[in-house]
């Protein structure tokens, strides 16, 4: 049997932007992306603490070090620069190996900085 499971989470990043004008998707700052075990196209689920919102995108690879969180597109809808965010993606996997999957948590510093 084959399960889905936390794989990478990016806890409480900072919204930096959001481009209505751009192309759907989350940009994140590629050292994020790398401490998180995340890579450009993967699936994941934004969900806004300040307001609640939740929704399904994939990463833009954004410049390293920038600390760049900007939702794009439709998402921009979904948040406002200042907002706190996590991002989160999940893997499928067998049951059994899930059972001891240790996934990759971040929690950004200011500036979504590590």
């Amino acid at each position: 049997m084959q399960i889905q499971i936390l794989k990478s989470k990016i806890h409480r990043a900072v919204i930096t932007e959001a481009n209505l004008n751009y192309v759907g998707s989350l940009t994140l700052d590629e050292d994020l992306m790398d401490a998180a075990n995340l890579i450009e196209n993967e699936k994941i689920q934004v969900v806004n603490v300040n307001n609640g919102e939740r929704l399904e995108t994939y990463i833009i690879k954004g410049a390293r070090g920038s600390g760049i969180v900007c939702l794009n597109g439709p998402a921009a809808r979904k948040g406002a620069e200042g907002d706190i965010v996590i991002v989160i993606s999940y893997a499928l996997m067998d049951f059994e190996e899930a059972k001891t999957f240790k996934p990759t948590i971040v929690f950004p510093k200011d500036g979504n900085k590590l």
